[in-house]
């Protein structure tokens, strides 16, 4: 296994474990919110510099969801389809006392939704690499 392989199963590993806490707080019903958007939106970040890396596209340090979204589009156009919301905001700006937001249960639905049309796509993109 190539060491961009690696790599990029490593960016995938974290993004299914940002999943995985996900799916933990929405099990029997919304437990933490802004928690649940916070790991939805790491999870849409390193997904998409997965694909970046599996590109070989240097990724930029960033948390920007729309960024990241329009360079993995430069690539394969799927991408411009997807609209991240406000996904954004959680990654940082919401994250600490004083910035306080709690977001509606479609607004967590929805998070949940982006995350998962993200993970989809960016496994049906990389599944022949993947697989090794």
């Amino acid at each position: 296994m190539s060491k961009l392989t690696q790599y990029v199963k490593q960016w995938i590993l974290k993004a299914n474990e940002d999943l995985l806490v996900v799916e933990r707080l929405t099990e029997n019903e919304i437990v933490a919110p802004s928690a649940v958007c916070f790991h939805c939106q790491q999870a849409v970040e390193k997904y998409l510099k997965a694909f970046l890396v599996a590109n070989e596209v240097d990724i930029v340090r960033t948390h920007n969801i729309e960024f990241l979204l329009a360079e993995c589009a430069s690539i394969e156009n799927v991408f411009s389809a997807i609209n991240p919301k406000n996904l954004s905001d959680f990654g940082v700006d919401v994250r600490y006392p004083g910035d306080l937001y709690i977001p509606e249960e479609s607004e967590v639905l929805e998070s949940v939704n982006i995350a998962l049309q993200v993970k989809n796509i960016v496994n049906e993109k990389l599944k022949n690499l993947l697989c090794d």
